[in-house]
């Protein structure tokens, strides 16, 4: 197997799971797998094997429209150029972890829940996805009694535009990421 880029891999996992969701869904699909990758177990015990992993990203799964997309984008697309710079600060460790420690998450458009989530703690909704920790011994700040945080996509996305407004320094590269731009149609 040839050896792939932590961050072309990264960026096109994320890309692949939520182009659609501007730079906050995307910017939670890293944080979850790097979250994984902190904590190897089955389901890698790296980025790469962590995006690669069998049946854990559907973008990635054999039969899924997606992964034809996601093998031939580049970064003349600029949602994948942002993808590849919120890869970049999370294989860094410079991007900050919205999601709580989240290990796990599932597309709320889905009919029904996977039964995982049954048993594991949610810990954030972002209007897309629901996030959740489901390995034992979870960090501090992933217990039943931390609030959930729900916001929706659209109120996420003015929230975040205007914060951007009001700072002419960002703090971080992840601060200065364009997340308002005209998604691509899934086909």
């Amino acid at each position: 197997m040839t050896d792939l880029d932590p961050t072309d891999t990264l960026a096109r996992t994320i890309w692949g799971e939520a182009r659609g969701c501007g730079g906050p869904g995307m910017r939670h699909v890293a944080s979850v797998i790097i979250n994984r990758a902190d904590h190897p177990t089955w389901w890698g015990r790296s980025v790469v094997g962590v995006c690669t992993q069998p049946w854990q990203f559907s973008c990635r799964n054999p039969n899924d429209p997606n992964l034809a997309k996601l093998l031939a984008v580049t970064e003349a697309d600029p949602t994948f150029a942002a993808a590849m710079r919120i890869a970049a600060l999370a294989i860094s460790r410079q991007l900050p972890d919205g999601t709580y420690g989240a290990d796990s998450y599932y597309a709320l458009s889905m009919k029904t829940p996977p039964a995982w989530a049954a048993t594991a703690r949610r810990v954030a909704v972002d209007g897309w996805h629901a996030f959740y920790v489901t390995r034992p011994n979870a960090p501090p700040g992933t217990s039943p009694d931390v609030p959930n945080v729900s916001i929706s996509a659209a109120a996420s996305q003015v929230a975040h535009a205007a914060a951007a407004s009001l700072l002419p320094n960002p703090e971080s590269e992840a601060d200065r990421l364009d997340d308002l731009y005209n998604p691509k149609e899934l086909t």
